[in-house]
Parts: C-alpha cells; sequence; structure tokens
C-alpha cells in the first residue's frame, strides 16, 4: 500500500470512529431529530468556531483557489478572506440574536417574521443554493483522488467515493460527528497546508526561482489586480451576504449551547479562516511555474502534490479532503434539517413521528445526496458556480438586517417577494447571457432586492412580526 493511500485510509478510519462516538452523544441527549440535525444545542465555543472553518474551507478555498491561481495570481485568495470577513462580522452583529431565537431552519424564522409564504419560497431557495454547493466538494474531492490514486480512481469513481465517505459520516452520526470531525479536519487542514507549503517552495528552488519561471505578464504577485477589484468587491458582498442567511451556516448558531458561544465561535472561526485562501493561492502560482499549459486548472493543486514526498503529498491531500468532508457534512445537515422540518413535518406531518424524526432525517440526506451527486457530475468552474448560488442569499439577509434594525419598514408580503425576486434573478443570470450587464450577478441581486423590498413597505399595509431584537438590546 502507498504512503498516500494508507494515509487517506487511516484518515477514513478515524472520521468513522468519530461518527461512531458521535452517536453516543445522540443517544446521551435523548435522541429525536434535535440531537441528531442540531446535537441538542450543546456546541461549545471551540466546536462552533471549527464547524464556521470547516464550512468556509472547502473544495472552493482549497482546490478552486489553486485553481484561480493558476491563471491570476495570489489575488485569487481574497475568496477566502472574504469568507472569514464574513463570519467575524455575522459574529459580532446576529449570531447572539440567531441562538436565542430557538428556531432550527432559516425558513422558519421568514415564516415567523413574513407569513407562511415566505417560508415555502425560502425552501426553495435555500436547497438550490445548498445543493449546488454541497456537488463542488464532491467535484474537488474526485479530483484530489484522481491525482493521488490515477491508476485506480477515474474522475468519477474519485466523486462517487467521496460521496460515498461524506454520506456515510453523516448518516452515522449527524450533527455531533459534523462537528467533533471539524475540530479534526481543520487541525489537519491547516498541518497539512502549511507543511507542503514549505516543501513545495524548498523542492522548486525557492521563492525567487520559482518567481523566474512564472509566464511573463501576469500578475502574479498583486494583491488584487489578477481577479481585479470588481470581483474582489463582489466576492465581499457575497461572503459577508451569505454568512448572515445560508441554512447550513446558520445552524452553527442555531446549535451553539448559548448565544455568547456562539457570537464568540462565528469571530475566532471567521479569523482562523482568513489566511486559508492565500496559502492555498501559492499552491496556484507555484503549479504554475512547473506545469504550465494543465488542460484543467482544477487539477493544479493535485498536481503539484504528486510531485513533492509521499509522505508530505499524502497528508496535504488528506488535508484537501478534510476540507471536503469539513463542508459537505455541514451542507448536507443543512439541507436534511430543511427538508425534515419544513417540508415533510408541514405537507405528511405523521410521517414524522418523534420516533421517526431520526429514520426520516437520515432519509432526507439519502435523497439530497443523489440529488447533489448528479449535479457534481455535470458541473464546472468551481469559484463561478459557487459564488453565483450565494447571492441569492442576498434577499434573506436583507429580510433579516431589516428585521432588526428598520422593523418599521417590513412588511408581511415582503419576505416573499424579495425572496422570490433573488431567485428569478439568478435563474435569468444562469439562463439568459443577455442579462449579464455587470460583472458578477451580486451587483443585480441586491439593487433588485432592495427595491422589491422598498415597493413592499409603500404598498402593502400589514407589518411584518419583529422577532429579532438588534444586538445592543440583546445585550441590555
Amino acid at each position: 500500500m502507498s504512503v498516500q493511500l494508507a494515509i487517506l485510509v487511516g484518515y477514513i478510519v478515524l472520521l468513522y470512529a468519530v461518527s461512531w462516538y458521535a452517536t453516543q452523544l445522540v443517544k446521551r441527549g435523548g435522541g429525536g431529530a434535535l440531537n441528531y440535525l442540531l446535537a441538542g444545542r450543546h456546541f461549545p465555543t471551540v466546536v462552533v468556531a471549527t464547524m464556521i472553518t470547516g464550512l468556509a474551507v472547502g473544495g472552493a478555498s482549497t482546490v478552486g483557489v489553486a485553481e484561480g491561481a493558476y491563471t491570476q495570481g495570489l489575488s485569487a485568495g481574497w475568496y477566502n478572506a472574504a469568507w472569514g470577513a464574513g463570519g467575524i462580522i455575522a459574529g459580532l452583529l446576529v449570531a447572539e440574536a440567531f441562538r436565542r431565537m430557538e428556531v432550527r431552519t432559516i425558513p422558519e424564522m421568514m415564516e415567523r417574521m413574513y407569513g407562511p409564504s415566505a417560508r415555502l419560497v425560502s425552501i426553495v431557495a435555500q436547497l438550490l443554493i445548498m445543493m449546488v454547493i454541497t456537488s463542488l466538494q464532491y467535484v474537488a474531492g474526485g479530483a484530489i483522488l484522481t491525482a493521488l490514486l490515477p491508476s485506480i480512481f477515474t474522475f468519477q469513481q474519485g466523486v462517487l467515493l467521496t460521496a460515498l465517505v461524506f454520506v456515510g459520516i453523516t448518516l452515522i452520526g449527524g450533527y455531533w460527528a459534523a462537528g467533533l470531525a471539524n475540530v479534526i479536519n481543520v487541525i489537519l487542514i491547516y498541518v497539512g497546508v502549511v507543511v507542503a507549503l514549505f516543501f513545495s517552495f524548498s523542492n522548486f528552488g525557492g521563492f525567487d526561482a520559482i518567481a523566474s519561471r512564472l509566464p511573463a505578464g501576469g500578475s502574479w504577485f498583486h494583491p488584487i489586480r489578477g481577479v481585479g477589484l470588481s470581483v474582489v468587491v463582489a466576492w465581499m458582498v457575497v461572503m459577508i451576504t451569505q454568512t448572515f442567511s445560508v441554512q447550513a451556516i446558520s445552524q452553527i448558531a442555531f446549535a451553539a449551547k448559548d448565544g455568547p458561544a456562539a457570537r464568540r465561535g462565528f469571530i475566532i472561526g471567521g479569523i482562523i479562516t482568513l489566511p486559508a485562501g492565500f496559502l492555498c493561492a501559492f499552491f496556484g502560482i507555484i503549479a504554475a511555474a512547473q506545469f504550465p499549459g494543465l488542460k484543467n486548472a482544477a487539477m493544479a493543486l493535485p498536481t503539484l502534490v504528486t510531485q513533492i514526498t509521499p509522505l508530505v503529498g499524502g497528508l496535504l491531500l488528506a488535508a484537501l479532503w478534510a476540507a471536503d468532508i469539513s463542508t459537505a457534512v455541514g451542507l448536507l445537515l443543512g439541507c436534511s434539517t430543511l427538508v425534515t422540518e419544513d417540508f415533510l413535518k408541514r405537507l405528511v406531518p405523521g410521517m414524522v413521528s418523534p420516533k421517526r424524526e431520526v429514520l426520516i432525517s437520515r432519509l432526507a440526506v439519502l435523497l439530497v445526496s443523489a440529488a447533489t451527486l448528479w449535479l457534481a457530475l455535470t458541473s464546472v468552474g468551481i469559484l463561478k458556480t459557487v459564488t453565483t448560488a450565494l447571492a441569492m442569499t442576498s434577499s434573506f439577509t436583507l429580510l433579516i438586517l431589516a428585521n432588526i434594525y428598520v422593523p418599521s419598514l417590513c412588511r408581511k408580503a415582503t419576505g416573499f417577494w424579495t425572496i422570490l425576486a433573488s431567485v428569478l434573478v439568478w435563474l435569468a443570470w444562469t439562463w439568459l447571457p443577455a442579462v449579464r450587464i455587470v460583472p458578477h450577478v451580486i451587483y443585480l441581486e441586491w439593487p433588485v432586492c432592495l427595491v422589491v423590498f422598498a415597493l413592499c413597505a409603500v404598498l402593502s399595509r400589514e407589518p411584518a412580526e419583529r422577532l429579532i431584537k438588534a444586538t445592543a438590546e440583546l445585550g441590555s
């Protein structure tokens, strides 16, 4: 057995051991959907922080950033810095309020504020967002395994194995498994990335030698010019927006043991997340110097890893796979929570009895996994796909912030129409090229959502319920 395969197998065994232990925590908490999907609301600060970091540092933040840096240089790292900034800001403004609300899903929150129609359209939008992101973790995992063991795995087989591991961990241990696994994953990610980066620079002659071999004319080390200011701003807006309102992120706050743990965990997780993208961007830059002309830029980082020592290469490949797992398990459980709490419990309440909640939740994981696997085998362009889907969170963030800070402008009808508008903008951007009159869909999402929100404030009379109080009021 090769060193790389031995490390990978050992890592998988460790994750399944953690998942088994997590089942004991679920049983100890009394079982049921609350313990399976939200860890019984017992996450301490450290688990909240590593869940945020693990969700942030996934395939897009490692393989995807290296893919971008292969042609655009260091500026591709802003993708992850934007994610970290979003976590810090959400921690300062809403994480504590979310925990005190005692809700389980964003659509449930929308219904309490804006009525049943807002909940219905929220379910559709949230599932679209998270299923797209989940599918891209399979893509990155498949690329990693293909580079690790090309004689054993095709890309499609790598995607399938990645999906099986993701789904198995999620099915066995639920949210406790995700939380405990992410403590291990975050440590492994940073150790693997830092050690492999050191060896990569050393093996290829050091920084100056690598820089001399880079293609001429590129903005390899400029902090902005490679991707461009408009894209960096778009990433900032998208990532700060989505940390307020994606179910998989908000669910971490819902699962915290109390409001202060949620607040601290989000802020610490955001700080830990900040440097990951820039570190992984260096891998893309090194690959551009050593392996120019790759047909698939997504293979930049995995290809580089095969050229360093087997031990270090195996460690980094396990770390990259850990990044995918840490993101995917949280997303799968977020989707399962939506399907169980917002769909099945509403449409067929008799099916989801207390004794069957965990079984139904696990079946929901399988259903979502099958759909996201299909997407994974048809998706391309990791960063582009992720950030366009996340732009739909503009509506949710606007609705939540408005309910906190300007509740007098919120109407019952506002929720449905604002969320629907954000979905329609994203669909138009995705399928109608003529709509792409700005550099990124986020530059359409926010103006359209603001206009719809304002129209509802003027034309509708029934006020929304004020569910979330401002941070200053929470602390008083």
